[in-house]
Parts: C-alpha cells; sequence; structure tokens
C-alpha cells in the first residue's frame, strides 16, 4: 500500500495549482483505500506480482475519489470523513472539474496497463457507476422504493467499483474464467455488503467516529434499506411517517424514524441482508488458493459487519 500511495501521489501531479490542492485535500483526507486493498490482496491470493498492480490500484482510488467529489456536490454535502467537504472548501465549480480530471487522469493509467480486457472492464465499470448515480438521483423522495430497486442502485453505484477491483487482479494473473468470476463474485458481495451496513449507520452510527452526520440520506430523500423494511414491517401509523420523511426530505422526524427502526426491526433485518452478502463473498474466496491473502479477503467479510465507521 505504500507504493499504492506513492503511485497515487505522482500522478496527482498536474500544472494547475488548483487542480492539484483539490485532489490532495479530498485524497490525503484518509479514508479506507478499501478498493485498492482489495486488489493488493486479490493480487497475493492470486500470487500475482504483476508490476501493474499499484498503478491499476492507484486507477481505482482515482475513480472512487472522483465519484465522492462529484457526490458531495449533488447531495450538498457539508462533512466527510470528519471535515468540510472540498465543495465547502474550494466550491462546487473547482470539485466537479476535479473530479472530471481525476476520472481522466485514471483513464490514462489505464492506458500503460496496455490490457483491452482490464480497459473493458474499468470503462464499463465507470459508466454502470454512473448510471447507478443518476438512478438513484431519479430515486431520490420516492418512498415507493422497494427492496429490489434500491439494490439495482447499491450494486451500480457502489460495489460494482469493489467487483473491477477484484476483477482486475485475476485478469492481471491470467486467471482462468472461473477464478475471474469467482473474484468478481467477491468484490460485488462485499461492496454490496459495505453499502448496506453505510446505510444501517446512518440511522444506528456514531457521528464523530464517522465524520458525517446521522440522517444525512433522510435529509437527502434517500429511501435506503432500513426505511424501506421499517416501512414493510412497522404499522400503518409507522409507514407513514417514514414516507412522509422521505418524501420532505426533512429532518424534523429524525428522533421518531431512528426510534421506529430500531422497534420495528428493521436495523436487525437490514444487518441480516448484510451478513448474506458477506457470507456469499466468503464462500466466492473460498473457491481461491488457500493461503494468508485469501485468508485476510475472507477475515474482511466477516469483519465488514462490525463495522462503526
Amino acid at each position: 500500500m505504500r507504493e499504492v500511495d506513492a503511485a497515487i501521489l505522482r500522478r496527482l501531479h498536474s500544472g494547475v495549482p488548483l487542480v492539484g490542492q483539490v485532489a490532495s485535500y479530498i485524497i490525503s483526507a484518509g479514508g479506507k483505500r478499501l478498493r485498492p486493498v482489495l486488489l493488493m490482496l486479490m493480487c497475493g491470493a492470486l500470487g500475482c506480482r504483476h508490476p501493474q498492480r499499484f498503478n491499476l490500484a492507484a486507477v481505482v482510488e482515482f475513480i472512487h475519489t472522483a465519484t465522492l467529489l462529484h457526490d458531495d456536490v449533488v447531495d450538498e454535502s457539508k462533512l466527510r470523513r470528519g471535515r468540510l467537504t472540498a465543495n465547502e472548501v474550494f466550491g462546487n465549480p473547482a470539485s466537479v472539474l476535479v473530479g472530471d480530471f481525476l476520472y481522466s487522469r485514471a483513464f490514462q493509467m489505464m492506458v500503460e496497463s496496455e490490457n483491452m480486457q482490464i480497459m473493458q472492464v474499468l470503462a464499463n465499470a465507470t459508466n454502470v457507476i454512473a448510471e447507478g448515480e443518476v438512478l438513484q438521483l431519479m430515486n431520490m423522495h420516492d418512498a415507493s422504493l422497494d427492496e429490489a430497486a434500491y439494490l439495482q442502485v447499491i450494486r451500480s453505484k457502489t460495489a460494482k467499483l469493489f467487483e473491477a477491483s477484484c476483477e482486475l487482479a485475476a485478469i492481471l494473473a491470467d486467471g482462468s474464467a472461473e477464478i475471474r468470476a469467482a473474484c468478481a463474485e467477491y468484490g460485488q458481495s462485499l461492496g454490496t455488503a459495505f453499502q448496506v451496513i453505510d446505510d444501517v449507520l446512518d440511522y444506528d452510527g456514531d457521528a464523530t467516529e464517522m465524520g458525517k452526520n446521522l440522517g444525512d440520506d433522510l435529509r437527502e430523500g434517500k429511501a435506503t434499506l432500513p426505511l424501506i423494511l421499517a416501512m414493510k414491517l412497522g404499522n400503518a401509523t409507522d409507514a407513514d411517517v417514514v414516507r412522509r420523511a422521505i418524501e420532505s426530505g426533512s429532518t424534523e422526524d429524525l428522533p421518531r424514524v431512528l426510534e421506529l427502526v430500531r422497534r420495528t426491526g428493521a436495523l436487525d433485518s437490514t444487518r441480516a441482508a448484510a451478513a448474506a452478502q458477506a457470507e456469499r463473498a466468503i464462500e466466492a474466496a473460498r473457491t481461491l488458493p488457500a493461503n494468508e491473502f485469501t485468508d485476510s479477503l475472507i477475515e474482511l467479510a466477516a469483519q465488514l459487519l462490525q463495522r462503526r465507521a
């Protein structure tokens, strides 16, 4: 990961000072670097030492960071990872344009792999992520959203880059079709579980640990799984409270919403949905070569359910 961070810093350079300032601001904010970590762990599991692995790990982090810059503008977010978002510090225009820079720099870097399969996976992933973002925008303030539609959004918006990160490792390792499918399955399932737990934490997390405010999803009018299940599991009055909150995007009823997602069992049911996805990831990882890297992939999926931030 030191090599990955070095590649990230090296490729952030631009002759335009503001580009470097905004990009460095959000990347230096920390974060889990989870997508690059997955690519590196998967390479280790497959015994791959391809020199392009550091470059491609930086690519997936650039793509992820670009989505964060754009997301915060769309969502009008003010906090990320415990500090002001880039759009709050530098303004919306700079955030959007530097997000564009990171996307285009990522495509410059992926071309260096000179591997058409890698470019296909990343180009497809980037397109699917963009579709997921638009789909989520269309679903804002829609209290009729069901579980299947919710999963479609998060598998596009979040899980697709997890899937691509793992699949890239299989391509670099020249793995079989079966290995490549197992890597992709692990990434998609882990990414889905990650986002489901993230949506739980918006109603049951620690704002200080998370570095963002509780109820942000509600304020943005997002019908996430805890709310969808609360309307399904609660009585008519409960469902009406949640429906009004989603449609208005108001956090005025947040205390009541927090109480009923717990009382109806919606949070427990959402965690169970995340656990099922994590188990799918574990099953996929168990088809990979047995070694310490595969063990770490399995442990990562298991520990994801204990996430608090």
